[in-house]
């Protein structure tokens, strides 16, 4: 049975995984500083199966799902941090910690141990 820290993980992965799905349709414009192509492809197929396995952790219950939209979660979050090496505005560096900062919230809260039921003693 997942906790209510575990749902909230589970809804702040949601949230990141449906933010990362358009990345493909908005490729760097030429002459600008930005992702190439594929990590925009890359971060749109995390955000894909970040959506589904929350979908089927949240339904089933499922722990190994958690796992998986962590996982998909973790690779979405390295794809993020060239931000900080590299000359780009301020402000996308600042949305850039952002989004690494609630991806290590959401992954400490779905991947908390879940609730266990108290013990009944006779």
């Amino acid at each position: 049975m997942f906790s209510t820290k575990n749902k909230v993980g589970l809804v702040l992965a949601g949230l990141l995984g449906l933010s990362d799905v358009p990345q493909f349709l908005m490729p760097t414009p030429d002459g600008e500083t930005g992702p190439p192509y594929g990590i925009l492809v890359l971060g749109s197929v995390c955000g894909v199966v970040t959506l589904v396995a929350v979908v089927i952790a949240w339904t089933r219950e499922h722990r190994g799902a958690v796992r998986i939209a962590a996982g998909a979660r973790v690779l979405s979050m390295l794809s993020a941090l060239p931000a900080f090496f590299v000359d780009v505005d301020a402000p996308i560096k600042v949305l850039a910690a952002v989004f690494v900062v609630v991806t290590i919230v959401s992954l400490v809260l779905m991947l908390s141990p879940a609730a266990r039921p108290a013990h009944v003693t006779d």
